[in-house]
């Protein structure tokens, strides 16, 4: 069996053995939902037609199997807090998360690729070392507190942003974008740090083997071996761990849009927890697991057209 269609199968049991876990997980924890909802001074009859109402007078295997077989057909079931499908209520913010993360992973690769590029071009002077500095501060900051300073500094300060002045794509996709930039960039940052000290670390390392010292002495210019060559070889190991950050950029983006004020999925799981709402924090959750199961497919399929001795 090819190796591309075992990772793929490999990838459906993930995902299959997260949403099992994510439902027993909740079907197991303290608290009642028709309590949470009714509140504590409700009638027994009450509770007990609003829990036969919310599937919960079932087994755990009984709803479990309807809940998974709704699920393969696109339906989480129904919202506790809402008396809406979950579907509905969550198919909106879910394009946010996918765009901010999506947004954020491209200013990663941006500002690792060219701040490592131009250091290793330019190792032991001056502007490398500044950079170097600079790289161990920035991956040393997490990415809420990478949002809070930005709104500080970008927003309050410079006016560059209006925190909590979001604009939906819908209404105006330029200021959107805008506005994004400054979550993205807190989320992008701290990657960005991590990504630039391997692919520094490892155009230095492909600098000093034996075929890069060969292309130099036979006359090669510096910029084509650079590039062609030690590029090339160098962003190999990087590879792997952009599969890493796409994961927990998808993390990042569900706790930053709390910062910005995104309505994203981030603020609705917040929500959904408080109010013990579990159709509408299973389904994000399983979303999360999906999209971190594909990112981490998708980035080991391209690992493997990069480097062929991957291949079988």
């Amino acid at each position: 069996m090819p190796t591309v269609l075992k990772k793929i199968i490999s990838a459906i049991l993930t995902i299959l053995i997260v949403s099992c876990l994510v439902f027993l997980a909740f079907s197991i924890i303290p608290g009642d939902p028709a309590v949470a909802k009714l509140g504590t001074q409700a009638t027994p009859e009450k509770l007990a037609a609003l829990r036969a109402s919310m599937g919960l007078d079932k087994s755990v295997p009984e709803r479990f199997l309807t809940w998974i077989l709704g699920v393969l057909h696109g339906d989480f079931g129904k919202s506790y807090s809402y008396s809406m499908p979950v579907t509905s209520l969550i198919k909106d913010k879910i394009p946010l998360t996918l765009m901010l993360t999506v947004y954020s992973f491209i200013l990663m690769i941006v500002l690792s690729v060219v701040l490592a590029v131009y250091a290793a071009w330019h190792e032991n002077s001056l502007i490398d070392k500044i950079l170097q500095i600079l790289n161990q501060v920035i991956m040393s900051i997490p990415p809420f507190f990478g949002g809070i300073l930005i709104t500080l500094f970008f927003g309050l300060g410079l006016k560059l942003f209006t925190p909590g002045g979001y604009v939906s794509y819908h209404v105006n996709f330029g200021r959107f974008m805008g506005y994004m930039f400054f979550p993205a960039l807190a989320i992008a940052l701290p990657k960005s740090a991590m990504a630039f000290n391997l692919l520094y670390t490892s155009l230095v390392e492909e600098g000093k083997k034996d075929y890069a010292r060969t292309a130099f002495s036979r006359g090669n210019k510096t910029k084509d071996v650079f590039y062609k060559h030690l590029l090339k070889n160098a962003c190999i190991p990087v590879i792997t761990f952009l599969g890493m950050a796409l994961a927990d950029m998808v993390a990042g983006s569900i706790v930053i849009e709390q910062v910005f004020g995104i309505p994203g999925l981030g603020r609705i799981l917040l929500t959904s927890i408080q109010n013990r709402d579990y159709p509408v924090v299973e389904a994000i959750i399983v979303i999360i697991a999906v999209l971190v199961v594909v990112s981490n497919l998708l980035v080991d399929i391209l690992y493997r057209v990069v480097d062929p001795r991957t291949r079988s």
